[in-house]
């Protein structure tokens, strides 16, 4: 089909949802399915509202517009570019981020516990002083922690320069320079000497098996942010250890491990991990408690 073939926003719309559909494109990065993918891709490369398809199917395109959203579908179904990639955007519990390919595309289940405060497990969210982000990526769950917590400091770690650069557009876009102190670290390595109310972390739990096995969409983020060793636990390991020494008496570790509960499971025999509930089931994050570590410490 040819640039002449198309007229309106619908015409764009259905060409767009057939090709996705028939290039069977794998949607794991904001939306889940061709139609939504689609809709939101044309509505941000014509800066349109993204809550507003409806009013504008029947408007008739340019034909610059034409080109520039054939070149949007091209990248998306020829080359597999996650369309946050594309648009240089992605939301997380309602806040817009900065991304490129500097970081994974933002989603953590973690996102969803925090407007709760984490409750019951932390009791006092006004007492929470202290809050640590481990392989922070983009930077995104420090900043709605420092939103839900305005009392508390967030320290945010990643091993990545480039992904540290990501999240410093991110913190400053949210004015939150002040409150979010960003750290080039191997994990616990160089954060300063203080202890956390709160450690949380998403981070790289992809078994070796599954890496190679994932979409190509997947393939285009950094590995470095993805890969967690043979059983996915590598990191997880010394990030568990290295909590039992950073936390408060009363301090909480929460741990995201994505479809890992077994290996996680087998990884810490000697610990009984809480499971807590998200939109996605009850065996995605995981909650420990600085009695538990103790004897780690």
């Amino acid at each position: 089909m040819t640039p002449n073939n198309f007229a309106t926003v619908r015409d764009i719309l259905r060409y767009a949802i057939t090709s996705f559909n028939t290039e069977k494109l794998f949607f794991g990065h904001g939306t889940n399915n061709a139609f939504d993918e689609a809709a939101y891709l044309i509505l941000h490369t014509l800066k349109l509202p993204l809550d507003q398809l409806e009013p504008f199917l029947d408007a008739r395109l340019l034909q610059g517009e034409i080109d520039n959203l054939l070149r949007v579908i091209m990248r998306r179904t020829e080359d597999r570019v996650p369309a946050a990639y594309i648009t240089n955007e992605a939301w997380l519990g309602g806040y817009r981020f900065f991304v490129d390919e500097r970081v994974i595309v933002p989603r953590s289940f973690i996102a969803e516990l925090i407007p709760e405060h984490f409750s019951p497990w932390v009791q006092d969210p006004a007492q929470v002083a202290n809050i640590l982000d481990v392989c922070t990526g983009s930077g995104c769950l420090p900043i709605l922690l420092a939103d839900a917590f305005p009392q508390a400091q967030v320290d945010a770690v990643d091993i990545s320069a480039e992904a540290l650069q990501v999240a410093r557009r991110n913190v400053d876009d949210y004015e939150l320079g002040d409150r979010i102190n960003l750290v080039e670290s191997d994990l616990y390595t160089k954060l300063p000497a203080r202890k956390y109310d709160l450690i949380i972390s998403n981070p790289p739990y992809v078994n070796s098996d599954s890496m190679s096995k994932l979409p190509k969409e997947y393939l285009q983020e950094p590995q470095i942010a993805l890969a967690g060793g043979k059983d996915g636990m590598d990191l997880v390991r010394k990030i568990v250890k290295g909590a039992a020494q950073r936390l408060t008496p009363n301090g909480v570790l929460i741990v995201e491990i994505g479809n890992e509960r077994a290996y996680a499971e087998a990884a810490f025999p000697e610990l009984e991990l809480t499971w807590v509930t998200t939109s996605a089931g009850d065996d995605m994050v995981f909650l420990l408690t600085a009695d538990q570590l103790q004897h780690l410490a």
